[in-house]
């Protein structure tokens, strides 16, 4: 469990450490109009090799795939640290994000392998743990190795991390058993979907950025990840050993499931961003301050997950889990729309919202591995991986979107978020409609999050196989 959750924290890390460093990346290296493709290319890339990794992990083990994964990501941290210019540094991020899909999916398989379906709700409360604390730490290490040292810190750092996971978990997954039978792996569907994929995922991004979602650029893309998810759906229906078995998403359990992960992290990463941003534009608090107020949010998430993982693991139950995470979710996201975002009523709002975002965290991963056969637990787990990156990103890209173009209706001139933060500081109406713009991002967020109840209401609660304690046979009594 160290190896894996170091695993884990690696790949979570990644996601939110680079962001705060941008401004000194761009002072190095210059290449302004690729600078916000430093988050965006490993979040794109990642987010297209997790279900590849759960395809390889149940075919040729964990162990070896991981340590491929561990090494890649290594390398790729080595090349980041070293780049010259800005399309190296996005191209080294890219091969970054393939090895970063990795190691959170198989890392979360492997665990489904060493723990019974009793007890890994527990373990699973941990993992989300892990999740909420790399949120915080990072931006706050980010800002700190740039500081003081510089922002080629923020990747040397990965280097003896990746190299103590990668001695403990060739150690400790030694024994795990492997397969030996003849496989073949689905090159062609594999290159469809990152394609497809990668289509959908980078007009989001882009749109994200202020750039028209009609454009003709985005419109040409989305028009091509359309027709890339058609193959793609085609061809698994046909092949005999598929990237993505399709059987999965018709088991009502797994659909569900991932879609209220996408929900929750739509919800959960969109606000990690932009409840800071909003302390900042109303001159309510500086950068350091806004972390700090966000505190209530990713510390109560471990309370929640580990909480719904110790119910879970005594009752053999999660409906009721999910479903009171979902609610708590939904009506801490309105109730801080409702609220002033420097006042106690926010920090109550977050808590809340950060209870219930855990609450669903290690409910929804261990019902979708409950509801599949041991042999598939490695595919349904990067599914939902794939679910909650996939809403992280929309999330992100959809609500920044609003509040950009929000933003930019106070004014007749196309100004930056710098410049409106500078405006808001000494005008009281623009403070003003900075606020209503926050209070409909709140609102379109708090209604999407009502789906998830929605959805979980329809669910078939399935036992946890097993008993608390025993190993293995849990996976047996599948068969």
């Amino acid at each position: 469990m160290t190896g894996l959750i170091l695993v884990i924290f690696l790949g979570a890390l990644e996601q939110t450490i680079v962001g705060v460093a941008a401004p000194a990346i761009l002072t190095d290296l210059r290449g302004l109009e690729l600078i916000a493709w430093l988050v965006a290319a490993y979040l794109i890339a990642a987010t297209v090799a997790t279900p590849i990794y759960g395809r390889l992990s149940d075919m040729y083990g964990r162990r070896a795939v991981l340590t491929f994964s561990i090494l890649l990501f290594f390398f790729a941290s080595t090349g980041c640290a070293l780049a010259q210019t800005m399309p190296q540094l996005v191209a080294f991020r890219v091969l970054q994000g393939l090895g970063g899909g990795g190691l959170i999916s198989v890392a979360q398989a492997a665990i489904a392998d060493v723990v019974p379906l009793r007890e890994r709700g527990r373990y699973q409360g941990y993992i989300s743990g892990v999740f909420a604390f790399s949120s915080l730490a990072g931006p706050l290490v980010g800002g700190y190795l740039t500081h003081y040292l510089s922002w080629r810190w923020i990747f040397w750092i990965n280097l003896p991390l990746a190299l103590i996971a990668l001695m403990v978990v060739r150690h400790a997954l030694r024994h795990l058993p492997v397969k030996r039978a003849v496989h073949r792996i689905d090159y062609v569907g594999a290159a469809l979907f990152t394609v497809a994929l990668t289509a959908f995922l980078i007009p989001v991004t882009r749109a994200g950025q202020g750039v028209a979602i009609i454009a003709p650029s985005n419109i040409g893309m989305l028009a091509l990840a359309l027709a890339g998810f058609a193959v793609f759906v085609r061809r698994e229906r046909r092949v005999a050993e598929p990237l993505i078995p399709l059987s999965l998403l018709r088991n009502r359990t797994v659909a569900i499931c991932c879609a209220t992960l996408f929900i929750c992290f739509f919800q959960f990463i969109s606000l990690a961003v932009l409840v800071p941003l909003q302390l900042q534009l109303q001159g309510f608090a500086t950068a350091e301050q806004a972390a700090l107020r966000l505190l209530p949010l990713t510390l109560s998430i471990p309370f929640g997950a580990f909480a719904a993982g110790r119910l879970m693991s005594r009752s053999g139950r999660y409906k009721a889990l999910q479903l009171g995470g979902a609610l708590a979710a939904s009506a801490g996201t309105f109730a801080l729309a409702f609220s002033s975002a420097d006042g106690a009523a926010a920090l109550l709002a977050l808590v809340v919202l950060g209870v219930g975002v855990g609450f669903q965290f290690p409910t929804s991963l261990v019902a979708t591995q409950n509801a599949v056969p041991p042999q598939q637990i490695g595919i349904a787990t990067a599914l939902t991986s794939l679910s909650r990156m996939l809403g992280g990103a929309v999330g992100v890209a959809v609500l920044t979107t609003v509040l950009l173009a929000s933003l930019r209706g106070m004014t007749t001139e196309n100004l930056s978020i710098e410049m409106l933060m500078a405006l808001a500081a000494t005008h009281a109406d623009i403070r003003q409609a900075t606020g209503d713009a926050f209070f409909r991002l709140y609102i379109i967020a708090a209604t999407v999050s009502l789906l998830s109840p929605l959805l979980l209401f329809t669910l078939r609660e399935q036992e946890l196989r097993g008993r608390a304690g025993v190993a293995h046979a849990d996976e047996a009594d599948s068969k």
